[in-house]
C-alpha cells in the first residue's frame, strides 16, 4: 500500500478504503486473521496508534471482529460484504458522474460511452 502523504484525505482513512477494498476483493477472506496493530503500523511505517484508530473504526462498522488473546479477524458476514461492495460502487459511480458532467458531458453520452467501452473490455 503506498500512502499518499500530500493528499487532504488523513492516513488512517487512506488505510480503511484500502482495507475495504481488500475484503470486497476477497483479497483478505472472511474469517481471515489480519495482522496485528504493531506488525501493520511496522508494514506501512506509521504510528500504531493509527492502526488502532483502523481497526477500532473496522470494528465499528462489523467488517472485522477480535477473538480475545487470538487476534482481529475479517468478518465472516457475507451481507455485510455485499453491503460494503454495494457502497464503495455507489461512491465510485457518483464520482464518476460528479466528474463526467464537470467535463460537461451529459448523461446520455456517459450511458453511450459506458455501453460502448464495455462492449469492447467484454468481447461482445
Amino acid at each position: 500500500m503506498v500512502l499518499e502523504l500530500s493528499s487532504k484525505e488523513p492516513i488512517y482513512l487512506q488505510i480503511i478504503a484500502y482495507i475495504k477494498k481488500k475484503i470486497v476483493a476477497g483479497e483478505l477472506k472472511k474469517g481471515e486473521r489480519i495482522l496485528s496493530v504493531r506488525d501493520y503500523a511496522s508494514e506501512l511505517k506509521v504510528n500504531p496508534n493509527t492502526i488502532q484508530k483502523v481497526y477500532s473504526e473496522l470494528e465499528n462498522e462489523n467488517l472485522i471482529y477480535t477473538q480475545r488473546g487470538i487476534g482481529k479477524f475479517v468478518t465472516e458476514d457475507e451481507k455485510k460484504i455485499n453491503e460494503l461492495r454495494q457502497e464503495l460502487f455507489n461512491e465510485t459511480i457518483d464520482k464518476f458522474i460528479e466528474d463526467s458532467k464537470a467535463l460537461g458531458f451529459t448523461k446520455e453520452t456517459i450511458l453511450a460511452i459506458i455501453s460502448s467501452r464495455y462492449k469492447e473490455d467484454k468481447n461482445e
